[in-house]
């Protein structure tokens, strides 16, 4: 019989977050971070029924000119209250689908946001990460409704394009600027061939492009120097690959290709698999002609931002986030991605193990990137949560063999695909 709608309306939310601290300062985009607020919503329905969903938020990758303008916890205080306002324009809605609540509640709580952060040019990546936690809440509460119990199930009507199952995933760690190069030579032993390497220093503090782009070359050649002679059988050349990420830091074309060509000279350019985010978002530079694949991140905020990147810019991969732009708008960009045999990863925000499976359930159902022979996922919170451990802990299912890589490998067996790696349980921390 089918429910009234009355009894799928959004009847209570609420709303938490802790602070966790990091290991030591994490640098990125020319500046760094101490601390990340964990976010927990809950979403409720008429009947009682209930979704709660998790969020990390990370002010510094969402809006550079938020993170200046305010102290790290004033900006993280202006995050909340987004997701707070979003929380807010749900109750009393009729939920019909995850996307397309986010849908509707998405073009007010963009104003919303600019007003609270005072920037009327405030980055759609903000709104976004705001929104992550509430977007969960709303698919376990969609699924508690219509009584769906796996992944596979609940997202077989929103995407045509999770067709893989990969019984194991890369990790792909990432290389800050501050990373001893012990540590980066540590990874390799373990198994790692693909590493994330932050480009877009500042060292001297002056915002001075010549400054970063020499800074760049130098900490790209010293993870090169170490890294250069490992095999691995896991990559199509036999070697550790490199995944660079400039996080729109590079101003022009010209600089960015100085830089290609250093790394060409030096043998690192063959093997770059991709190159994220060169240049601002308010630069629309044609990327196809480069002699590296682009990848969209910051950027790409919907499908039509896709579209655009991959049909008029020449954008080579999209970097999915459901953990970070939510798994509605991720599902309907890897379709049109795919749709022009574009390439998507699963890129991480330094978030809980809980958190995790979201984009593993995500990137175990996609294909590897080319190049490699496997499918990869980027976590990075063993490398900087100062409470892994404890995080660990609180995981829905804490004693699963896929929270933790062996030999640089997450392995994803029957118990994985079974429980959806637990993304429709409660937390434990709940």
């Amino acid at each position: 019989m089918k429910q009234p709608a009355s009894a799928l309306k959004i009847q209570h939310t609420d709303l938490r977050f802790t602070r966790e601290p990091l290991l030591a300062p994490f640098g990125f985009k020319g500046g760094s971070v101490d601390e990340l607020w964990q976010i927990l919503c809950r979403i409720e329905d008429a009947k009682g029924r209930e979704g709660v969903g998790l969020g990390v938020q990370s002010i510094l990758w969402s809006d550079a000119d938020v993170f200046a303008a305010f102290s790290q916890s004033g900006g993280n205080a202006a995050m909340l209250l987004v997701t707070q306002r979003a929380l807010k324009l749900l109750e009393n809605r009729t939920l019909t689908t995850p996307p397309d609540l986010i849908d509707a509640i998405l073009p007010e709580l963009f104003t919303y946001a600019c007003t609270v952060t005072g920037n009327a040019s405030l980055k759609m990546t903000f709104v976004l990460n705001a929104l992550v936690p509430v977007d969960f809440a709303l698919w376990q509460l969609y699924a508690a409704q219509h009584a769906i119990g796996r992944f596979d199930d609940l997202t077989a009507s929103f995407s045509r394009s999770l067709t893989c199952r990969h019984t194991r995933l890369g990790v792909i760690p990432l290389v800050t600027y501050g990373m001893p190069l012990t540590d980066v030579r540590a990874l390799a032993g373990q198994g790692v061939f693909l590493f994330k390497i932050k480009l877009g220093q500042d060292p001297g503090g002056r915002h001075d492009p010549a400054e970063m782009l020499s800074a760049d070359k130098q900490r790209a050649l010293a993870v090169h120097q170490v890294l250069k002679d490992f095999e691995t059988p896991h990559t199509d050349c036999g070697r550790i690959l490199y995944y660079f990420d400039a996080n729109g830091r590079y101003d022009s074309k010209a600089r960015l290709l100085d830089l290609l060509g250093f790394l060409d000279r030096e043998g690192i350019l063959a093997r770059t698999v991709i190159l994220e985010e060169p240049f601002p978002e308010a630069l629309d530079i044609p990327v196809g002609d480069l002699p590296v694949r682009i990848a969209g991140d910051e950027r790409a905020h919907s499908p039509e931002d896709v579209r655009h990147l991959i049909d008029d810019l020449g954008y080579g991969a999209i970097a999915l986030k459901p953990i970070a732009k939510t798994l509605s708008l991720s599902l309907s960009m890897l379709d049109l991605a795919a749709e022009r045999q574009v390439p998507c990863f699963c890129a991480d925000l330094t978030v809980s193990p809980a958190l995790c499976d979201w984009n593993r359930n995500v990137a175990c159902r996609i294909a590897p990137l080319p190049g490699l022979k496997t499918g990869v996922m980027e976590s990075n919170g063993r490398q900087n949560y100062r409470n892994w451990d404890a995080m660990l802990a609180s995981h829905p299912i804490p004693d699963a063999s896929w929270l933790e890589p062996v030999d640089g490998l997450y392995p994803l067996d029957e118990r994985f695909y079974t429980t959806s790696g637990g993304v429709l349980l409660p937390p434990r921390l709940a």
